[in-house]
């Protein structure tokens, strides 16, 4: 079930009590915050007024369990990112959109009679939910496999030791990814993107902190991350050269459909690699684990500012708040997909 709610920022209420750390992921003007029960994207309008859309989070028992198998739980994750990340970007956009028409279009909107089957469907939900997962899937395999036509074509006929092979690969894919994410950063929509990003970051890391989440104390914070989705791209890139070399290959389709089978292996041992790195962060020695990723996020986040950081604590205040809601009313899955919050009340 779907909420939208209208809250002005300075109406926000602000908690102290401390609760589990919290993911999130930037959307264009805005950020999503996802809580042990329920998923927040706040979005800043043309009148500086911030929306927020709630989505109480509902998982089947079998996807639940699911998440709990080393491995497979990584594959189920990212997926269900891309599907959730899809519906609260398109939430983003529409509101981007809405806050573009004039106002007396806005006036022939609203005296529109309102259809029966307007608003989030069903349909349009699960619509929404394939195509982010369809995206993710063909962007990962195209990922996956330009770089080795590329390396076949440049590379084939001059050694025939695989593993270097599979080395040079690794690293014209490497390149591709840097590239690709200089080359978007460039422009206008993306840096802002990014910002948001960066902004989201600040905001865990002050929260892990301890800190008071006002503006002046977030920006205190480094713009880098350990449990990023940058670092996962970046880890997925190293480990699936070394799973690749694991299993040999004679020649090019061979070696296709090979990256193909294994992708789902690369994607769970990189969650899992990724998992184990953020823990030991604080180890002595064993924290440059994962530098890699927190490199990367060089190009992925960019320094936000005051107003965006503003945006993502009311995301992540507002997440907190409802979770804190359900906990107190006696939390079950049922409960939540019946709908028990009541976004305009808290």
């Amino acid at each position: 079930m779907y909420y939208i709610n209208h809250i002005k920022y300075e109406k926000v209420n602000w908690l102290s009590q401390e609760t589990p750390s919290y993911g999130g992921q930037a959307v264009i003007e805005g950020v999503m915050f996802g809580g042990k029960h329920i998923n927040v994207t706040a979005v800043r309008r043309k009148n500086q007024e911030i929306t927020f859309l709630e989505v109480p989070k509902s998982d089947k028992s079998w996807v639940t369990k699911l998440r709990k198998i080393p491995l497979l739980r990584g594959l189920v994750s990212i997926i269900d990112a891309s599907a959730k990340g899809s519906k609260h970007l398109n939430y983003s956009a529409e509101s981007y959109a809405e806050d573009e028409l004039e106002p007396e279009d806005i006036e022939k909107e609203e005296a529109k009679p309102k259809k029966k089957d307007e608003g989030w469907s069903l349909g349009m939900i699960f619509g929404v939910a394939v195509m982010g997962i369809l995206s993710f899937l063909f962007g990962k395999l195209i990922f996956t496999l330009v770089p080795v036509f590329v390396e076949d074509f440049l590379f084939k006929n001059v050694f025939d030791n695989y593993v270097l092979h599979n080395l040079i690969e690794g690293g014209i894919k490497m390149i591709l990814l840097l590239v690709y994410l200089w080359a978007i950063s460039q422009t206008p929509v993306i840096k802002r993107l990014f910002q948001y990003h960066g902004a989201e970051h600040k905001v865990i890391s002050a929260f892990e902190a301890g800190e008071e989440l006002t503006v002046q104390n977030v920006q205190k914070y480094s713009r880098l991350h350990y449990r990023c989705g940058s670092s996962f791209m970046m880890l997925t890139i190293i480990l699936g050269v070394i799973i690749y070399s694991v299993v040999p290959w004679d020649n090019l389709w061979e070696r296709v459909i090979q990256r193909i089978i294994l992708l789902p292996v690369v994607i769970g041992v990189s969650f899992e690699v990724l998992k184990g790195t953020n823990a030991v962060r604080e180890v002595p020695g064993l924290k440059y684990l994962g530098y890699p990723g927190l490199w990367l996020q060089l190009l992925t986040t960019k320094e936000p500012k005051d107003d965006q950081v503003e945006v993502s604590i009311a995301s992540f205040n507002r997440m907190r708040e409802l979770d804190a809601a359900i906990e107190a009313r006696g939390y079950s899955e049922a409960s939540v997909s019946g709908g028990i919050l009541d976004p305009a009340k808290g």
